[in-house]
């Protein structure tokens, strides 16, 4: 049976990626995209989405625009990673498809409510979206199979030492979220910069004629400079894409249950996440006990080669599985 999804992106160039497995992928069948503003603007993430869409020749598939910005913070994009309008270098051609005249969460309800079984939600940016959804439509929970994120970390942050970017940018989205009572399955920064690519196989990507393959390794290629002392970086890695193959090859991946929460308060630590991943608890639950804390599925480690074998087979079929990958 095909997994039944929705995606809410806010696509730069791994949502792309993400994008492009999904709707290739014989075993989903993706229902609806909603966008969210946080690689880049939302202007840009909608564009964005519909000329990937059109890329890969994909069905009619409904799309709608969501929250400009998170539901405290300003907005504040990734455009030095995700290039200025969020594709890094590449150059799409303006599709002709259009949106949906609803806003992103309504119709993520209409979909919910309309589906014959509960739907996987990917949140592949901040979790405005889906805070949203859950705040003013809670009847749809029950049709929610599982949330699938990436978002957090168990270690380092990347936007701050402690914080994943979705996370940070919107931490009481993610915090809506966490609390829900929904399954959940966390995919966090910590796992996902070990899905890197080689340059070789990025070369043979950029080589191909095929242009979905040629669009991928270019994206994956995409040189970003580091902005505090202002080294290049080629952020070859699969990002968002590799939530999507927890799904569809969770043999792949070590999967625990931890206790998650995200620091809402102001400081450096805002948008961090708390894994606990002690075997017992301390101090903590006699001094300052604040209530149960949510555990949820954790990715904590994967086998980078054989996610990434899968991840490029879909994409490349046959010529991809010439790529080496048993150095990654």
């Amino acid at each position: 049976m095909r997994h039944q999804i929705l995606l809410d992106v806010d696509t730069g160039r791994d949502d792309a990626l993400a994008i492009m497995f999904a709707v290739q992928h014989p075993d989903i069948d993706v229902r609806a995209i909603t966008c969210i503003a946080g690689n880049t603007n939302l202007e840009n993430v909608v564009g964005n989405t519909l000329k990937i869409l059109d890329l890969v020749d994909a069905p009619p598939i409904p799309v709608a625009l969501g929250a400009r910005r998170p539901l405290i913070e300003p907005p504040r994009d990734a455009s030095w990673i995700h290039g200025k309008y969020g594709l890094g270098d590449v150059d799409l051609p303006v599709s002709d498809r259009s949106v949906k005249p609803i806003h992103a969460v309504d119709l993520m309800r209409q979909c919910l409510l309309d589906a014959d079984e509960p739907l996987t939600i990917f949140a592949l940016g901040p979790m405005t979206n889906l805070a949203l959804l859950l705040r003013m439509y809670p009847e749809v929970s029950d049709q929610i199979k599982r949330i699938i994120f990436m978002g957090g970390s168990a270690t380092i942050g990347n936007a701050t030492p402690v914080a994943e970017f979705n996370f940070w940018h919107d931490p009481e989205a993610a915090d809506i979220v966490l609390t829900s009572g929904i399954p959940l399955t966390m995919y966090g920064w910590d796992v996902l910069w070990g899905m890197r690519t080689s340059a070789e196989q990025i070369a043979e990507l950029c080589a191909s004629s095929n242009p979905i393959r040629q669009t991928a390794g270019r994206l994956l290629d995409f040189k970003v400079k580091d902005p505090s002392n202002g080294s290049v970086v080629v952020y070859d890695a699969i990002g968002d894409a590799g939530a999507l193959c927890v799904m569809v090859a969770p043999e792949a991946f070590t999967i625990e249950r931890w206790p998650v929460q995200v620091v809402l308060s102001p400081g450096a630590a805002r948008g961090q996440t708390l894994v606990d991943r002690r075997d017992m608890s301390g101090e903590d639950a006699v001094h300052d006990p604040s209530g149960p804390i949510p555990v949820i599925d954790v990715v904590s480690a994967a086998r980078a080669s054989e996610v990434l074998t899968n991840f490029f087979d879909i994409l490349g079929g046959s010529e991809a599985r010439r790529f080496d990958v048993a150095a990654v």
